[in-house]
């Protein structure tokens, strides 16, 4: 289902009531909640939650399972420029398996800033520098990826998803050409599509 109590479909609100909702629906998966909060507490320059844990657990809800499932594990992006380096990266993540022991999840944290130097030996395509989190989001292989949340110091919730929410609560997988190649979105998609069938899966476009 994709429609709230009232039976309102939720990809069809108004923007400001699909972000309501959207924080309705993440604060059911603990999980979720525990790392916004511990991650807070870095104080990562520019730090985002942000791919399948978020998009998956609307898709847990909206199909009635658990909130947690199928979620393999947390992304959390940040951005420093200042230091390049794999050793000031490492110690960040170091500091963050400590920070997320104890979590019935794995906790991935990665610089934004360095993605450059080496996603075209992993992928085989290059990839230009990013300028911040933001942009980095912008280049998940599908559109429905590009979501991030953060918990300000306010306490506001900070929600960056710059092709809106429509697609994501209504099941939607639509391709995004930017930087990653085909064969990643179809092999993401493919499993996707084993744990949640109930998916719309958008080609991939053709030149």
């Amino acid at each position: 289902m994709t429609s709230g109590g009232d039976g309102v479909v939720i990809g069809r609100l108004p923007l400001d009531e699909q972000l309501t909702a959207l924080r309705s629906v993440l604060s059911s998966n603990e999980v979720l909640l525990d790392v916004l909060d511990r991650t807070a507490s870095m104080a990562l320059p520019g730090w985002y939650l942000t791919a399948g844990c978020l998009f998956q657990t609307v898709w847990n809800v909206v199909t009635g399972r658990p909130a947690t499932s199928g979620i393999k594990d947390y992304d959390v992006f940040y951005f420093d420029a200042d230091d390049l380096s794999w050793e000031a990266e490492d110690a960040v993540i170091r500091a963050g398996r400590e920070l997320f022991g104890g979590l019935p999840a794995e906790v991935e944290i990665r610089n934004e800033a360095r993605v450059h130097l080496w996603y075209e030996q992993k992928f085989g395509v290059p990839c230009a520098p990013h300028t911040s989190t933001e942009s980095a989001i912008d280049c998940f292989a599908a559109t429905t990826c590009c979501l991030g949340v953060r918990l300000e110091p306010t306490g506001r919730w900070r929600v960056y998803a710059p092709h809106g929410l429509s697609d994501v609560f209504n099941l939607v997988v639509r391709p995004n050409p930017v930087l990653a190649p085909r064969e990643v979105y179809e092999a993401k998609t493919a499993r996707w599509r084993r744990q949640w069938p109930e998916l719309t899966v958008l080609d991939w476009p053709t030149a």
